[in-house]
């Protein structure tokens, strides 16, 4: 397979996908794409009425009131960032690091992308003032910046920001005149809510900010391919989702009709749904605990996760060691322990780090189980880090960072 250029030059060709829950799909999500498995019709261009009415009820309920005719969807949030961007034109900022998929979208469409340093508390949004100097550095050089996308609950990093930082980055980017596209895909996945408490910044800047959420992030299954955007309630808005709409409808973007009938049914989120949400939550936290902690104590880096089915982990002081095993960057780092710990550990060269940052993303879905009833074991027991299956592949997981100190 083809790596991916570090620097953003070269073709795509491949990327990690985003940490998967490792579960089974949840038995009533089946049951409602299963009776709607004899349509034989796509949506229209944006979604149905019903998929749009649930959607805005889903941001409704998270203090971001949304009419149907605000919400766009589409096959995934990969064609639905390309139709953003290509609606808004310009040059792109963005966190580094920041999601693997995000950089590709603007590449495909030829735009140039600048990833902005993230402040040392938590990943995923710009720092302030380093956004006010990279704006300012662009414009001298000729460039002209028009988005900057962040997330307030971030992959890779698997930080939730602080409202205080979110509310001075947006306020930085919309005194420059940047629109901001805000990447929620994993809010509901905050392992807890009330220590970190999520600010969305379509709260503070309700003109100037489109939301975009995939939904496999908490609602369903990765392989039913949805994602939604919140646009602002203005004229111009308007403008730009109906030309949104124009490129989705292009780009054949339309969400198959039995997976609009099941990512709905999960938008209203009824009690089976939240429930498994609310479980696997609580499971991937644990998880990420005991990993987090196995990290550290192999004397390696990384912030505590607050969000997500992941971390990102520095090992940067362990540069000596992994240098012995022919470990010099993240690329060869990727190599060296995708192969020892037997599943994919993307580096941090694919999140837009820097190539001799020793970093990686660390998935906790693979410590859940080899099988669907193993996981399933999990997900159900009281304390799942004491199951054979989850230890032994903690031991594993250990084993190997230690071999390292």
């Amino acid at each position: 397979m083809r790596r991916t250029d570090p620097e953003g030059r070269g073709p795509v060709r491949y990327g990690p996908p985003a940490p998967d829950p490792g579960l089974p799909v949840l038995p009533e999500l089946a049951e409602v794409l299963a009776a709607a498995a004899g349509r034989t019709s796509p949506e229209p261009p944006g979604g149905g009425p019903v998929l749009r009415e649930a959607a805005a009820g889903y941001w409704w309920r998270r203090g971001l009131r949304s009419r149907p005719e605000d919400i766009a969807a589409a096959p995934g949030a990969q064609p639905l960032l390309l139709a953003l961007l290509a609606a808004h034109g310009g040059d792109v900022l963005m966190p580094r690091p920041c999601p693997a998929w995000w950089t590709p979208q603007a590449r495909v469409l030829g735009r140039p992308t600048y990833h902005v340093p993230t402040a040392a508390e938590s990943g995923g949004v710009p720092d302030p003032y380093a956004l006010l100097e990279t704006v300012r550095r662009i414009r001298a050089e000729g460039g002209a910046p028009h988005v900057v996308l962040l997330s307030v609950a971030d992959d890779p990093t698997a930080t939730v920001a602080p409202p205080e930082l979110v509310r001075e980055a947006c306020e930085a980017a919309v005194d420059e005149g940047l629109h901001i596209i805000s990447d929620e895909t994993w809010r509901d996945t905050v392992h807890e809510p009330h220590a970190h408490v999520l600010l969305s910044p379509a709260e503070m800047c309700p003109d100037d900010v489109t939301v975009l959420s995939d939904l496999s992030g908490a609602l369903v299954p990765a392989a039913w391919p949805v994602a939604v955007a919140r646009f602002p309630a203005s004229a111009h808005a308007t403008d730009r989702r109906a030309r949104v709409l124009d490129i989705l409808t292009a780009l054949g973007g339309f969400v198959a009709g039995p997976v609009a009938a099941a990512a709905a049914h999960a938008l209203g989120e009824p009690g089976p749904v939240t429930a498994r949400s609310a479980h696997a939550n609580a499971l991937h936290a644990r998880v990420a605990t005991a990993v987090h902690h196995e990290v550290l104590t192999a004397g390696a880096l990384a912030r505590p996760p607050q969000a997500g089915r992941h971390l990102y982990a520095d090992l940067g002081p362990l540069r000596a060691r992994l240098a012995g095993r022919g470990v010099t960057d993240s690329m060869e780092l990727e190599d060296y322990l995708s192969d020892r710990l037997r599943t994919p550990v993307p580096g941090g060269h694919r999140f837009g780090d820097e190539l001799g940052a020793l970093r990686v993303r660390l998935d906790t879905g693979p410590f859940l189980g080899a099988s669907p009833e193993e996981r399933l074991e999990a997900l159900a027991a009281e304390v799942p880090l004491e199951l054979p299956h989850v230890a032994r592949a903690l031991a594993f997981f250990r084993s190997a960072f230690q071999e390292l100190r």
